[in-house]
């Protein structure tokens, strides 16, 4: 019998890329072992919509534009906003689980772990983005631009879905448990709904009319929509949204690993 051979020890840590990829394998796992999560996102995501097309749609006037035309893909945009909770929620459970403390008792760059759950989160809200347009589709939208401007509006849905995906991995390492996480999250209820995105901002009391059209939210629906339509209206804007975004919040999201 041979005698057994030793295990070689690791010549050095890890590097951060594929640190990242093991982080984000192990978040995107959980989804396909639990294929009742996306499933969830599908049906919320065709249930409101229902609703506000054929329950409160008519009752909603958008202007020239039919209110399908208007509503779909604001609320494309802003579905990252309604699955952000749950990146929240998983971050919080990875701290308290203790999977958090391991990580950080190993010599891994802490932007790897930020850049891990950014990638297998920001992939499921593509997921989310896709399957949500689709379901557009089947309740009556049409794209009225071409099929450049469709893509542009795709990847500025993308865009904004790796930068809220930080935002909310801020929201869950900040949280004191997933119950906080969840109930924190909720903030982005408050941006999508006081925003252009479901209705007008004209239609809004004057005293609410500034914040509606400032915040991140607002350029972000307008953009998307004005590519859809062939036009580039508020994309700069929304672009610079996240790019202020990303730079304030993606420290943040590194520093807290380092304390953690």
């Amino acid at each position: 019998m041979t005698p057994a051979q030793a295990i070689p020890r690791p010549v050095g840590p890890p590097a951060a890329v594929a640190a990242a990829f093991q982080v984000a394998r192990r978040a995107l796992l959980k989804y396909i072992r639990t294929p009742g999560l996306s499933v969830m996102g599908i049906v919320q995501s065709g249930m409101f919509l229902f609703s506000f097309r054929y329950v409160f749609g008519g009752a909603i006037h958008a202007g020239s534009v039919s209110y399908v035309d208007y509503l779909v893909p604001a609320y494309v945009a802003t579905i990252v906003l309604f699955t952000g909770g749950g990146i929240a929620v998983a971050v919080a459970e990875d701290k308290a689980g203790g999977f958090t403390d391991r990580m950080l008792s190993l010599p891994v760059p802490r932007l790897s772990l930020v850049l891990g759950r950014t990638v297998a989160d920001s992939t499921t809200n593509a997921w989310s983005i896709v399957t949500t347009a689709a379901l557009g589709f089947a309740f009556g939208f049409r794209l009225t631009g071409s099929l450049s401007g469709a893509l542009a509006a795709f990847a500025l849905c993308l865009a904004y879905a790796v930068v809220f995906t930080i935002v909310f991995i801020v929201m869950g390492l900040f949280a004191p448990n997933a119950q906080a996480a969840q109930g924190m999250s909720l903030i982005a209820f408050v941006l999508a709904f006081i925003s252009s995105a479901y209705v007008p901002a004209a239609s809004m009391p004057g005293w609410l009319q500034p914040f509606s059209k400032y915040q991140p939210i607002t350029p972000m629906v307008n953009g998307v929509r004005s590519l859809l339509a062939g036009g580039t209206s508020d994309v700069g804007l929304a672009l610079a949204w996240s790019a202020l975004l990303l730079i304030v919040f993606t420290p943040v999201a590194v520093l807290r690993y380092r304390r953690a």
